[in-house]
C-alpha cells in the first residue's frame, strides 16, 4: 500500500509552503492571494526510514457557489479518502476562524490519522499560546505548531506522522516475483490491454471512464518469466467533474506504482501526449521505477511509414530529460504488439537489476572521462579516480574524485548518457553521486 500524506485546510494558511518544505523543492506556487493552488501537486518525501507521497490540495471553502472552489472541495474530499495520513493546516498568526471550524466538521467524518498543524508559529507566543486555541475544535490528537517557512517544528511533526506509515519500499516483490503495473489516464485502454494479454475478460471493459475501481493483480508467465501484472484502478463513476477523474486517476496510479518494479504507461495515440500522461511518467521517474511507454490505439490512427518515428521523437522531446524509456506502438483491441510491450517491460526489469562489475565499469568509463574531463571551474580541475555501482534497487553509481562540489549537472548527465551507451539501462533511472577521495 502506498504512503500518501494529504495537506488540507482553508485558503492561505501555508499549505503549499509546507508542501515545498516536505519535498525539499520549490514546486508549488506560493502567494498571499487565496486560491492560488487549484491544481494538485504531488511530490516524494523521505523522513528517517520512510518514503511517502505528499499531495498539496487547494483551499477548502464551505458553501461557496464558485465553480473553482466547488471543484477544489470535491478534490480535497477525494484526497481525504485516499490518504494514509491527513495534515490539517491552520494559521497560528490569524488564529481560529469560522472556515477552520466548518472544515473540522468535514474532517470528523474521516477515519484517517489526523494532525492539526498550526503554521506561521515563528514566535514563542504563537507556538505556545495562539496554537492552543485550535484544541477547541475538538479534533483528536495534538496540535503541532510549526513554521513552514523556516522549518521549525516540522521534525517533531514528521516523527509522529511516520508512525502511521508502512515500510513499503521493501515490498517491491511478492516472493521474489517482479511486479509490473499498467498505468495511464482514464480510458487509455489499460483493462483492454490486460484482457488481451490474458485472453479473457479479467477486468471489466467499457467506454465509460472509471469502470475499474480497484487495482487488480494477476500472476502471469511469459518468455519463461514469472511476474505479477497490476491493472490500476483509474477513477470512480461518482466523480462529478472531469478534473476529479484526472485527480483520482493520479492517486490510484501512485498507489499502484509505489509497489511495482516496472510501469507500463499507456498513452492514447488518438489524443497524443497530455498533461496527465506527463504527470504519471514523472511520478514513476521520481519513484525510480522502470518505465515502458505503450502508445495504445495505434490501429485508430491514420499513418504512413514516418508517423511512428515522428510521434516517438515528439514525445521523447517533450518529456526530456525523462526520455530514456522504450516506446512501443500497439493496439490492445487488435492485439498488435502487446506481447512486445511485456517483453520490453521484462527487459527493463533486467536493466533495473543488473550489476556492472567494478573493473569493467572503470575500464570503460575512465578513458572516456580522461578524453572528456569535467570543465575547470575557478581554476580548479576535477579528477575522477574511481567508479563503483551500489547494490541498490535502481542503478546508482558513485564517482570518487578530488573536488566533487565542482561537478556540474550537465557533466553528470554526460556521464549518465555514457553509462547508458555502453551498459544499456534503457527504461530505468540512473542516479550518480560524487564523493571526495
Amino acid at each position: 500500500m502506498a504512503n500518501i500524506v494529504a495537506i488540507v485546510g482553508r485558503p492561505n494558511v501555508g499549505k503549499s509552503t509546507l508542501f515545498n518544505r516536505l519535498i525539499e523543492e520549490r514546486v508549488a506556487i506560493t502567494d498571499n492571494q487565496p486560491g492560488v493552488t487549484r491544481d494538485r501537486h504531488y511530490g516524494n518525501a523521505f523522513w528517517l526510514d520512510k518514503h511517502f507521497t505528499v499531495i498539496d490540495t487547494g483551499g477548502y471553502v464551505v458553501g461557496s457557489d464558485d465553480t473553482f472552489e466547488e471543484a477544489i472541495r470535491s478534490q480535497v474530499e477525494l484526497a481525504l479518502e485516499e490518504a494514509t495520513v491527513v495534515l490539517f493546516v491552520v494559521d497560528a498568526k490569524e488564529g481560529l476562524t469560522e472556515l477552520d471550524e466548518e472544515f473540522a466538521n468535514v474532517l470528523r467524518r474521516s477515519k484517517k490519522p489526523l494532525f492539526v498543524v498550526a503554521n506561521k508559529a515563528e514566535t514563542f507566543e504563537r507556538a505556545n499560546l495562539t496554537a492552543s486555541e485550535f484544541y477547541s475544535m475538538g479534533l483528536p490528537g495534538e496540535v503541532y505548531p510549526i513554521s513552514a517557512v523556516d522549518g521549525s517544528g516540522t521534525g517533531d511533526l514528521l516523527d509522529k506522522v511516520i508512525e502511521h506509515l508502512e515500510d513499503n519500499r521493501e515490498e517491491a516483490h511478492e516472493e521474489g516475483v517482479p511486479r509490473i503495473s499498467i498505468l495511464g489516464r482514464p480510458n487509455a485502454g489499460k483493462s483492454s490491454f490486460l484482457n488481451a494479454l490474458l485472453g479473457k475478460d479479467r477486468s471489466i471493459v467499457t467506454d465509460i471512464a472509471g469502470t475499474t475501481r480497484d487495482a487488480i493483480d494477476t500472476r502471469y508467465t511469459m518468455f519463461g518469466k514469472d511476474f505479477i501484472l497490476t491493472d490500476t484502478a483509474g477513477i470512480r463513476k461518482k466523480a462529478k467533474v472531469n478534473e476529479d477523474l484526472e485527480f483520482y486517476s493520479v492517486l490510484r496510479s501512485i498507489k499502484a506504482l509505489d509497489k511495482s518494479d516496472v510501469c507500463i504507461i499507456l498513452l492514447d495515440a488518438t489524443r497524443g501526449l497530455e498533461a496527465q500522461d506527463i504527470s504519471i511518467i514523472a511520478q514513476a521517474h521520481n519513484a525510480k521505477k522502470g518505465i515502458v511507454l505503450m502508445i495504445n490505439k495505434w490501429d485508430a490512427v491514420e499513418k504512413d511509414s514516418k508517423t511512428a518515428d515522428v510521434l516517438k521523437k515528439e514525445i521523447l522531446e517533450r518529456i526530456a530529460p525523462m526520455n530514456y524509456m522504450p516506446v512501443v506502438f500497439a493496439s490492445a483491441l487488435n492485439k498488435q504488439r502487446i506481447f512486445q510491450v511485456v517483453e520490453a517491460a521484462m527487459e527493463v526489469y533486467a536493466n533495473k537489476t543488473q550489476q556492472i562489475p567494478t573493473s569493467r565499469l572503470n575500464d570503460v568509463l575512465l578513458p572516456i572521462i580522461e578524453r572528456t574531463p569535467p570543465p575547470s571551474i575557478k581554476g580548479k580541475t576535477v579528477k575522477i579516480k574511481y567508479i563503483v555501482q551500489l547494490p541498490t534497487p535502481s542503478p546508482t553509481f558513485i564517482f570518487f574524485c578530488n573536488l566533487p562540489q565542482y561537478v556540474k549537472e550537465s557533466y553528470q548527465r554526460f556521464l549518465q548518457n555514457q553509462i547508458r551507451e555502453h551498459f544499456g539501462f534503457e527504461g530505468v533511472v540512473i542516479t550518480t553521486f560524487f564523493r571526495k577521495k
